[in-house]
């Protein structure tokens, strides 16, 4: 049996392809399990190019990020310019992007199917906000957490409600700010740390913190959309997880 492959983070992206192809070049895909954290639309002027980039590249495993969600709200609400429609815009979505979308039934699928949580063998848990709010969907009963979660995720957006999953996925610096509820969520889904994105830092790296318990691969890939974004160094964003190099 082939030993697993090595994990390689992606975090947010916000339509800047041309960095994230420069980023991935030193990870062969067929030697990474490669894992983006969402946020690959918005800000940049190709972000249905960088979904397509991340759905077809092998062993990827591609996470809902908040501007996901904005997105898929706007093509709801696309022929009536409705309220979704108009919060994507202001939260930098490109219209020449929900164009294309809306011409790829097959991406929308593709985007509605995609997970929010993923639970790594190794015991770590990748998620795109950091927050626990998204466990708020499941009853506090439930065993198998990451799997309500999905799942639940999973119904409301084949249901087009997304509001609901665009106000869980919003709220940044909430582990940090109240590390008790990092806690908390580590331990209601059987995680020992925590990956994300969504929240940006200005390290040369990934960011460590809470001695170890959560890591923020957002260190600012995509040069639009966020202030002092321009020359932030690719590998604050793309890296592989600790304890995960060949």
């Amino acid at each position: 049996m082939a030993a697993p492959l090595p994990v390689l983070i992606v975090g947010d992206v916000h339509g800047d392809l041309e960095r994230l192809f420069a980023a991935l070049r030193p990870y062969p895909a067929e030697r990474w399990h490669t894992v983006f954290l969402g946020d690959l639309v918005d800000g940049g002027p190709f972000g249905v190019g960088a979904l397509r980039y991340a759905r077809d590249r092998p062993n990827s495993t591609v996470l809902l990020g908040n501007h996901e969600l904005l997105l898929l709200g706007a093509l709801r609400d696309r022929l009536e310019r409705g309220p979704a429609l108009r919060s994507w815009l202001g939260a930098g979505g490109q219209p020449h992007d929900l164009e294309e979308l809306a011409r790829d039934p097959g991406l929308q699928r593709w985007l509605r199917e995609r997970p929010p949580l993923l639970l790594l063998e190794d015991g770590t848990l990748v998620q795109h906000c950091d927050s626990d709010s998204l466990g708020l969907l499941v009853p506090a009963a439930a065993t198998d957490v990451v799997t309500a979660v999905n799942r639940e995720v999973a119904r409301l957006l084949q249901a087009g409600e997304v509001e609901r999953l665009v106000e869980l996925m919003t709220p940044r610096g909430v582990f940090r700010r109240q590390p008790f509820r990092l806690e908390s969520w580590l331990r209601r889904t059987g995680a020992r740390r925590v990956v994300h994105g969504h929240t940006p830092h200005r390290a040369p790296e990934p960011e460590v913190y809470a001695g170890g318990r959560a890591i923020c691969f957002d260190g600012g890939l995509g040069r639009w959309g966020g202030r002092g974004r321009a020359g932030r160094p690719m590998r604050a964003s793309v890296a592989p997880l600790p304890g995960a190099g060949p």
